[in-house]
């Protein structure tokens, strides 16, 4: 059997990145994946190689939420794990003296209510089966700062980490686990996106990981199926750091 044998599982920003990696993971382990992403096309394709089920949704719309779950139930008839992964990080999310309120809404939209909205919509049919486990993609600049800033997106982050300690502790009686995942830079076609954009912003960040390299999305992937399955059982309310070192760093290896 595998390690999500009969689970059923929803992952956000399954499209692409991190979350198709964790798709394709999590079915080869045994689960009913939901694949939940606004790009049809990708998602349709991957839930078609998977067997799963693809539902169109946008993260940041209560309706297109509740109805993701709806689709999920009516599927598979529950939920087991939930992987609140769906984020952005737009260009014109820089600087606090150069980033936009439009810019801000939207990043906080998107990366942190959508992690409400997905607990608040979610938690309960994890209740319904006698628990679960929670997985949001928070990240390691909820815990360092940079010069090279993206105000919303690292304050939304921030808001996901203290979010994802409030529910474990809330929950926990009533075995639902809630763990904030925290990525270093991950190779993903966002990251590549925004730092092909900036060749120096890329290598500012690069000289701080002691790995000298960038994450690949299954590395994530992998930390996200450990903190789905039982294996994780006891943990509950972690900063689950995959960042290859940077939060522990000083200086790094030549």
């Amino acid at each position: 059997m595998g390690r999500l044998e009969n689970k059923i599982c929803v992952i956000t920003g399954a499209g692409s990145g991190i979350g198709r990696a964790a798709a394709i993971r999590f079915a080869h382990e045994g689960a009913s994946v939901v694949v939940a992403d606004i790009d049809a096309a990708t998602g349709r394709e991957l839930a078609a190689s998977i067997d799963g089920l693809f539902v169109e949704v946008d993260v940041a719309d209560e309706a297109s939420v509740r109805d993701m779950f709806a689709a999920t139930v009516t599927a598979f008839g529950g939920l087991d794990v939930l992987f609140n992964n769906a984020g952005i990080s737009p260009s014109d999310d820089d600087s606090i003296l150069t980033t936009g309120l439009d810019a801000w809404r939207r990043v906080q939209d998107v990366n942190l209510t959508s992690v409400y909205l997905g607990c608040h919509y979610g938690i309960p049919l994890l209740l319904e089966r006698g628990g679960g486990s929670v997985i949001n993609t928070a990240s390691f600049v909820a815990l360092v700062g940079s010069a090279t800033s993206q105000i919303s997106y690292s304050a939304s982050k921030g808001g996901v980490l203290s979010m994802s300690r409030e529910l474990a502790v809330e929950f926990a009686r009533q075995h639902v686990r809630v763990n904030a995942l925290c990525p270093g830079p991950v190779n993903t076609p966002l990251l590549r996106e925004l730092f092909a954009k900036d060749p120096e912003r890329a290598a500012r960040r690069l000289v701080h990981v002691p790995l000298g390299r960038f994450a690949e999305p299954e590395e994530i992937a992998n930390a996200a199926l450990f903190l789905a399955s039982d294996e994780a059982s006891f943990v509950t309310g972690a900063t689950f750091l995959v960042d290859g070192g940077i939060s522990s760093a000083y200086v790094t290896p030549l």
